[in-house]
């Protein structure tokens, strides 16, 4: 599991460099604007851009740490093996959504590419570039449910309860403080 901490540090990091990237090009179109009265077009563009790549990588970072919203009112009341299958379940469901984001991806994708569409913006930028790694986010996140979804089968089927139980159980409000604490004690 260190090898996915890893993946999710790397995208965390990506994902703040296009932020960052993101927020000084704001900044200086409105010192432009203000300043020169002249703007370089495009902000909210590259905006959307960044938010549909970040999304992407977002989503395979909650999927590492387990962060994923679930309903879980009532999870910890289960019995130890009913919390398990719903662990199980929880990753399979994952695995669907995954799979119909990914797929969609590939169908607009090849749409735009086989239709040469560009964005209506003053760019006119292309559209398959920012598709690109949209799509790939998305296969990336596709890929990481199914290996999820594979360990957790795994242990489904080797009656392992409690490392279903353990591994996959949505954080509660006390393991987010504890995390916390281990955050700012590494510090």
């Amino acid at each position: 599991m260190e090898i996915n901490k890893k993946i999710a540090f790397y995208a965390s990091c990506l994902f703040g460099y296009l932020c960052i990237g993101l927020s000084i090009f704001v900044s200086v179109e409105v010192v432009m604007r203000k300043v020169f009265t002249k703007s370089l077009q495009g902000a909210d563009e590259l905006g959307g851009y960044v938010l549909a790549i970040g999304s992407t990588l977002a989503f395979c970072i909650a999927l590492i740490g387990n962060n994923h919203i679930r309903i879980d009112i009532f999870h910890y009341k289960f019995p130890d093996k009913m919390q398990a299958v719903l662990n199980w379940l929880a990753k399979l469901s994952m695995l669907f959504i995954s799979f119909l984001l990914a797929f969609a991806a590939v169908g607009v994708l090849q749409e735009t590419m086989s239709y040469g569409s560009s964005a209506p913006t003053p760019w006119a930028t292309p559209l398959h570039y920012p598709q690109i790694p949209w799509t790939t986010g998305l296969i990336i996140f596709f890929g990481l449910s199914c290996y999820y979804l594979i360990n957790a089968t795994w242990l489904l089927i080797t009656r392992r309860w409690n490392d279903l139980r353990v591994l996959y159980q949505p954080k509660g409000s006390a393991d987010e403080v504890k995390e916390e604490l281990l955050d700012l004690e590494h510090r």
